[in-house]
């Protein structure tokens, strides 16, 4: 059970839960379920920048069939025993793979109608995401409620290779450890208490982010496990030894607690962005435009309450606490925080299983977005209410996942 105060924050796990279950997340369900949110534009195809992914089953949705056996000459199927059982388990362990990752990319006729009329807006460069390229050949709708983030069977050593390089890589945190969501790594909790004692706010709230947004996606595949699959029926729910491994206090000695409470914190930092952006929306010129008047008109008036809700929470995360020092080495850290960012939104075109994919983009352009608005506050102020917002931008897809990663949360 988390409770009590979080680090860095005014606030306690008590004051979210009961603003986030009773008055938030009906209203933002509701939001998600609409036309205008439910579509993602995604390029599942971009190749991997940062390394070649020749393994055996690296991109699982498009991994290599397994050559039909008649194919495979007889000496090569008659060795060593050892190997082709190997072999077969990989393979086997490749389709389930391949089945459970797949991405539903089916539209209605009607659909595909009203998204050739959605609007584009230019994006903005002061960016955290590598955004895809939306106009891409390859960038294709996928309806989110019809792929739900939930378990695939993509585990093992890609799944770790991911997670290692952006800890590693593109994470602020003491060099002396080596991967600190490693189970049962006590001596790393040990190190992590004396070194966020030691460093700069921001630099906290970056590795805070990242854990926060690593246990979301450890949540989701453990309550959405696959627990049953016969030919009859595949049965999705909670796996509570698949939890308990990732944030049991005995089991991860003492590093399950603080993955969780990183979780309220990325709650708390997306939570408030979302009350910073209100007067973008509100500008008359602003619509959910999906082509359904009447709809568009209501889904409008929805997002606005729920933003005023966000607005109205008590106790908010101060983010004027952030690059409040030396104005040129904030300006730097600001740099670099953005850069250390925007590589970890390009490292998810190295998710080997398609559906992973999809919501490690969208969730990272969520957090993004989250992250732009928040370093945005003197742009967003002083737009006008009509006319175009020269200074402050939000594309339509910036909007899906920002919403679509704090309905995650």
């Amino acid at each position: 059970q988390v409770t009590g105060h979080l680090d860095d924050c005014a606030c306690d796990v008590e004051t979210i839960d009961a603003f986030n279950n009773y008055k938030l997340f009906p209203r933002l369900n509701e939001l998600l379920e609409s036309d205008y949110f439910r579509y993602y534009k995604v390029n599942l195809k971009k190749p991997c920048p940062f390394w070649n992914d020749n393994s055996h089953c690296g991109v699982r949705d498009c991994a290599v069939k397994p050559c039909p056996s008649d194919e495979v000459p007889d000496g090569i199927r008659s060795g060593s025993y050892k190997y082709s059982k190997e072999a077969n388990n990989l393979a086997e362990e490749c389709e389930e793979a391949k089945r459970l990752g797949a991405v539903d990319g089916s539209l209605s006729k009607e659909t595909q109608q009203a998204v050739l009329q959605w609007t584009q807006h230019d994006d903005s460069s002061d960016s955290f995401c590598e955004a895809d390229d939306i106009y891409s050949p390859d960038a294709e709708y996928v309806d989110l409620l019809l792929n739900p983030e939930r378990y695939t069977g993509y585990k093992g050593p890609d799944a770790w290779k991911i997670w290692n390089s952006i800890y590693e890589e593109n994470c602020f945190k003491p060099q002396n450890i080596k991967r600190p969501l490693a189970s049962g790594r006590g001596e790393s909790f040990i190190y992590l208490t004396k070194w966020f004692s030691s460093v700069c706010v921001e630099k906290r709230a970056f590795y805070k982010l990242i854990s926060g947004l690593h246990a979301s996606i450890n949540i989701h595949l453990s309550a959405r496990y696959l627990l049953q699959d016969t030919w009859s029926e595949k049965k999705w729910g909670p796996n509570v030894t698949e939890f308990q491994q990732r944030f049991d206090e005995v089991i991860t000695r003492g590093e399950g607690p603080r993955r969780l409470k990183n979780l309220y914190f990325l709650y708390l930092i997306e939570l408030r962005a979302l009350s910073k952006v209100l007067p973008f929306f509100e500008r008359p010129g602003f619509q959910l435009y999906t082509g359904n008047k009447s709809h568009d008109v209501e889904m409008k008036n929805l997002l606005l309450e729920i933003l005023h809700l966000a607005k109205s929470f008590p106790l908010h995360f101060d983010e004027n606490s952030f690059f409040a020092g030396n104005k040129k080495e904030a300006a730097k850290l600001k740099e670099e925080f953005r850069l250390h960012f925007k590589n970890i939104s390009k490292i998810m075109d190295c998710v080997g299983c398609f559906k992973c994919r999809l919501w490690g983009k969208l969730q990272t352009q969520g957090l993004g977005t989250a992250l732009k608005i928040l370093f945005s506050e003197n742009l967003i102020e002083k737009m006008r209410e009509s006319g175009p917002s020269y200074g402050f931008q939000l594309t339509r897809q910036e909007i899906v996942a920002l919403f679509n990663a704090f309905g995650r949360l």
